[in-house]
C-alpha cells in the first residue's frame, strides 16, 4: 500500500516541495451521519418499487407498468446496498498529502481528479475525531448535514476533506504546523 501510495503522490509534486504525509481513508463498508435520514428513506423507496413491481407483474399489468417499475427498483437497490460498495470503491482510490505548500487530495474511480488547496489561503479547517483516534478534516466551510453527500454526483457542493483518516488529530497538527510554516516564509 505504501508503494501505491508514493506511486500516485509522487508525480504531482512540484521539485522543491516537501512531502509531510500521505494516506488514504479507511476501507470497506463504512456508516455517515447522513445515513440516519438517508437509510429509512431508501428502505421506503424501495419496499415501494420492490411491491409496485410485484404487483403489475402479479395482476397482469400491461407491459409499460411491468418496465415502469424496474428503473425504481434499480434505484431503490443502490439507494440501500450499492452506494455502500460505490463509496468503498471510490475511498479505495483516493489518496491524502500534506505538503509543505499544499493538500493534495487525488481520487476518482473513471478518471483521475486532483484537489490541491494551497496552505497560506486556507482558512478554516474543521477537525471530527471518534474515540478511535480516526476522523475527519474538513477544508473549508462544513454543512452539518448535507444527505445527498454520499450519492454518485452529488458531493461537489461539500467541502473537500480526508474523510475516515487514522490519527486524525496528528495529522491536523501536521497541517497547522505546516499552515505556521507557509505563512513565516512569506
Amino acid at each position: 500500500m505504501l508503494h501505491a501510495l508514493e506511486d500516485t503522490i509522487t508525480p504531482h509534486l512540484d521539485p522543491n516541495e516537501r512531502l509531510l504525509w500521505s494516506g488514504q481513508p479507511r476501507g470497506g463498508i463504512r456508516l455517515r451521519a447522513q445515513d440516519a435520514l438517508i437509510i429509512p428513506f431508501s428502505l421506503m423507496w424501495c419496499g415501494f418499487a420492490i411491491f409496485w413491481e410485484f404487483m403489475a407483474i402479479r395482476q397482469g399489468a400491461p407491459l409499460f407498468f411491468m418496465l415502469w417499475g424496474i428503473p425504481f427498483v434499480c434505484a431503490g437497490l443502490f439507494f440501500v446496498f450499492g452506494r455502500f460498495f460505490f463509496d468503498a470503491h471510490n475511498r479505495a482510490k483516493t489518496y491524502y498529502a500534506v505538503t509543505d505548500e499544499r493538500i493534495l487530495i487525488i481520487s476518482g474511480i473513471f478518471s483521475k481528479q486532483i484537489k490541491s488547496l494551497p496552505l497560506r489561503t486556507l482558512s478554516d479547517i474543521s477537525l471530527n475525531q471518534r474515540s478511535d483516534c480516526s476522523g475527519t478534516i474538513s477544508f473549508g466551510p462544513t454543512t452539518p448535514f448535507f444527505p445527498a453527500a454520499g450519492w454518485p454526483g452529488a458531493g461537489r457542493h461539500v467541502s473537500p476533506s480526508f474523510d475516515f483518516i487514522e490519527s486524525v488529530k496528528e495529522v491536523h497538527d501536521i497541517i497547522r504546523n505546516a499552515q505556521r510554516s507557509a505563512h513565516s516564509n512569506t
